[in-house]
């Protein structure tokens, strides 16, 4: 397939990227500083800005497939619509974790003690996916990590899930930016979330 990545540069962003190269898509890396892109055979860095759904459309017009890798400051409508312009089916977004449920009408987001600073941009991600879910035409997924995604290893090793966090049988929750890569990938070529929610950790 041939593939948008958006945030390339970063570390969710270049390890899908890698991935995607590992089993042979052709991958457009689009990140503000495409320099910081690894060169890797099959994967074409350039620069772009997804603030900007025209520009952004002209990036990413006849790929298969759009990667959001990006921060949530980027709002969903914007990517929808840039998706629209250029005529893209899919979109699967790296979300976040915090609106996962742990207990029947609880998040995570309300279980957890964070700095006030932290809030703004995990609130964004919660209404970036109530905005896809409000979507019916951009055929979409939303994967949410586990609660602690972090460098490691690439084992191939992870269980699924859909909108409850999963942990192990110590209540932790975990999953390494490589592991979470295959997820995303899997997901890519499977299709097995259309316009739905997943998760994975260990």
């Amino acid at each position: 397939m041939k593939v948008a990545v958006l945030g390339a540069s970063g570390r969710a962003g270049s390890e899908i990227t890698a991935e995607l190269a590992r089993r042979g898509h052709h991958v457009i890396a689009i990140a503000r500083k495409p320099e910081a892109i690894v060169a890797t055979q099959g994967v074409t860095a350039v620069e772009g800005d997804a603030n900007d759904s025209q520009a952004l459309a002209g990036l990413i017009g006849g790929v298969d497939a759009v990667i959001s890798a990006l921060h949530f400051d980027v709002p969903a409508h914007t990517l929808l619509s840039a998706l629209k312009q250029a005529g893209v089916p899919r979109l699967l977004v790296t979300g976040g974790a915090a609106s996962l449920e742990v207990a029947p009408g609880k998040i995570l987001f309300d279980a957890m003690d964070l700095p006030e600073e932290w809030k703004p941009a995990i609130l964004g991600g919660i209404a970036f996916l109530k905005d896809l879910r409000a979507e019916s035409e951009i055929d979409w997924t939303f994967f949410s990590p586990a609660a602690f995604i972090e460098p490691g290893p690439r084992t191939g090793t992870f269980r699924l899930g859909t909108d409850q966090l999963v942990v192990d049988d110590k209540g932790e929750s975990r999953i390494s930016f490589a592991d979470y890569a295959i997820a995303m990938v899997d997901e890519l070529e499977q299709h097995r979330h259309p316009r739905a929610r997943f998760t994975a950790a260990y």
